[in-house]
């Protein structure tokens, strides 16, 4: 059995206001970890400057510099961890206080907040291709097979709960019901009646059916669609009559729930599957997005066609509306040649790109797929499949590897931003906290090959 060795003979303290030489001691050990890594990989004062972070000379000192407030939220995929357990996680490891360019000593930050604020400002300025083509341009000596691309669409789902028809009105008669007695008791008016409370109890049994039967569910739903008819309509009154001074917020949920009720009166007397449903009153962007995979047959989130070169990714297409990603090809094969300046000569794609016309366009520019041919077999048809078969096999084992490492690994398995900017920022962000992990090894093995 070996022996446990004391902490006190070999731990170390850190004096937070020592000389420099210590200081540089530590922030050197830092950089040997994967963060470090991450911190070494990010071109910070491109970054900066890319995203128009200044700091403000009136108010209150802010603790983050403009350096500090792009190194939190990449921080904040490679913890993995909500903006609470972040603030309390930096507050204590000294490795994330280097990274995110800030010095506490005994001082400790209190406001969790700060996080999505910083998110927010950040998401405000942020220009996908501008940010991308910076990145690239830093890391460019560390990509290699440039002329090689790999592409695919992916969704990265929304933190939403699963939407059906009945939840999303009685959400919408809640909402309303509570607006109109908030309304009526700021008037002094007597409330109206409706069957609210009649309702109210029928749909707590409902959902708590284990088995929603269509003889249950009909009459619920119709008699949810008249209550939200109702209401709206006394809301409608109560406005004209009375000049209040209501938040911005109410009048543009008020507009969403409106949609709703004819969406949801469309699809219940006529069947008909209305354009651009609305599935979430609070994230009325929203669009369920049709995968057709076994276990998940629609997804509510972000749809994303990226590309890849040499296992490093990039965004194409971001959408919160479906597309066919098969009408991406040509735009991710220019997007792909604006990055490296360099003309792509293989391209691997799922079989959903492997239309005549993306056919057609790889042929005349001499680009080599891994498409199933069609036609006579070639002279050279065995060299070709060969090819093929490699190209999938890279594609399937890096690409889509990727998507699921993302997903897992860096807070994409369910995106909890509560606007359209910020889910895209959170979703770009995730991307390229494993892009910056994957180069800065590739930095770190290539100082050590020099060091040998």
């Amino acid at each position: 059995m070996s022996k446990i060795r004391r902490i006190s003979e070999f731990q170390h303290e850190f004096p937070f206001l020592s000389a420099s030489e210590n200081f540089q001691l530590y922030f050197n050990q830092f950089l040997l970890g994967d963060l470090g890594k991450i911190y070494l990989a990010i071109p910070w004062d491109d970054l900066v400057s890319v995203f128009k972070i200044k700091e403000s000379v009136k108010g209150t000192k802010n603790y983050f510099s403009p350096k500090g407030k792009i190194a939190l939220i990449f921080l904040k995929h490679y913890a993995c961890c909500s903006d609470k357990k972040l603030i309390e996680q930096l507050n204590a490891n000294i490795d994330y206080q280097f990274f995110c360019d800030l010095h506490l000593g005994h001082h400790r930050l209190t406001n969790y907040k700060i996080v999505s604020q910083i998110r927010c400002e950040l998401a405000q300025n942020l220009a996908i291709e501008k940010v991308e083509k910076t990145l690239f341009n830093h890391w460019s000596s560390f990509i290699k097979e440039q002329s090689a691309v790999f592409t695919d669409a992916t969704c990265y789902e929304s933190e939403v709960r699963y939407p059906t028809n009945q939840k999303l009105l009685w959400e919408s008669v809640h909402w309303s019901h509570h607006q109109m007695k908030i309304i009526c008791k700021i008037a002094s008016l007597k409330l109206p009646r409706t069957k609210y409370l009649k309702w109210k109890k029928r749909y707590i049994s409902y959902s708590k059916m284990r088995r929603k039967t269509n003889k249950k569910r009909v009459p619920l739903t119709r008699s949810l669609l008249h209550l939200l008819k109702k209401i709206n309509k006394i809301l409608d009154n109560l406005e004209k009559q009375y000049d209040l001074e209501l938040p911005c917020n109410y009048y543009k949920r008020r507009a969403t729930i409106k949609k709703i009720s004819v969406q949801q009166e469309l699809l219940f007397t006529k069947g008909e599957k209305p354009k651009n449903r609305i599935v979430s009153i609070d994230k009325d962007y929203l669009r369920p997005i049709v995968r057709g995979k076994e276990i998940k047959k629609v997804e509510f989130g972000a749809k994303v066609n990226k590309l890849q070169i040499d296992g490093i990714n990039f965004i194409q297409r971001i959408s919160f509306d479906n597309f066919n990603e098969g009408t991406q090809f040509k735009n991710t094969i220019y997007k792909a040649q604006g990055l490296t300046k360099t003309k792509v000569r293989i391209v691997g794609a799922d079989a959903i790109y492997a239309t005549n016309k993306n056919r057609v366009f790889a042929t005349s520019n001499n680009i080599q797929t891994d498409f199933k041919p069609k036609g006579k077999p070639s002279k050279h048809r065995k060299q070709q499949l060969q090819l093929a078969k490699m190209i999938t096999k890279e594609r399937a084992t890096r690409l889509e590897g990727s998507f699921g490492k993302e997903k897992e690994h860096y807070h994409l398995k369910k995106i909890k931003a509560k606007t359209k900017k910020t889910e895209i920022l959170w979703i770009f962000f995730g991307i390229h906290t494993a892009n910056c992990l994957e180069v800065g090894r590739r930095m770190q093995k290539k100082i050590l090959e020099k060091v040998a």
